[in-house]
């Protein structure tokens, strides 16, 4: 019998528009995630987010259903977006980080069961352009921020347009050795106009 972290997990689907070593811009289709904001230190609140949401997927939810774990697992800082007739603006809640599971594509809105734990949300994702870095190794906040600057270096080789908040994706559970594990910076841009 095969390690559960050695399965396949479900990742969120996406085509590579195009490839450079470490680096990929991919075009991602929509998708749902169960969120959670968790106040704190960009280092602890992975762990807390994480645990909250294990929880909805292991159960604690209205139909108490159990749903499939995915990849990645992504953390953020948070924004707060402010409702305007137009332009809509976003700002950032300082300590505050957006913890997420993506759910499996055989779920809709309507199907997925009710979290019973009000931190916990469940938000549709549209198709969306990312810049993406992939990387091994640890989950430090130092690698991640030397990943995120170069991933911000190829984006403005690229001429690309930076339109959202930076996520961190890690595929593996804790226990994966660091030198197998896949973690990715991803950065939401569109085409410079």
């Amino acid at each position: 019998m095969c390690p559960d972290y050695l399965m396949a997990i479900e990742e969120p689907q996406y085509r590579v528009l195009e490839k450079s070593g470490n680096f990929e811009l991919r075009q991602y289709q929509s998708y749902i995630e169960a969120e959670t904001l968790v106040e704190g230190d960009f280092s602890e609140v992975g762990n807390e987010g994480f645990r909250r949401l294990v929880a909805y997927i292991k159960g604690e939810n209205r139909k108490k259903q159990g749903i499939p774990m995915t990849a990645p697992v992504t953390q953020e800082a948070a924004s707060e977006k402010i409702p305007m007739t137009a332009p809509v603006g976003q700002e950032k809640v300082p300590g505050k980080w957006r913890i997420t599971f993506v759910m499996p594509s055989s779920y809709t809105m309507s199907t997925l069961p009710e979290p019973l734990d009000p931190r916990i949300s469940l938000v549709e994702i549209p198709g969306r352009l990312m810049a993406v870095i992939r990387y091994s190794g640890t989950w430090s906040q130092a690698r991640y921020e030397a990943k995120e600057r170069e991933l911000r270096e190829f984006i403005k080789e690229k001429s690309l347009k930076i339109v959202g908040e930076p996520l961190w994706a890690r595929y593996n559970p804790p226990f994966v050795p660091w030198f197998l594990r896949r973690n990715e910076v991803m950065i939401p841009v569109a085409p410079a106009q």
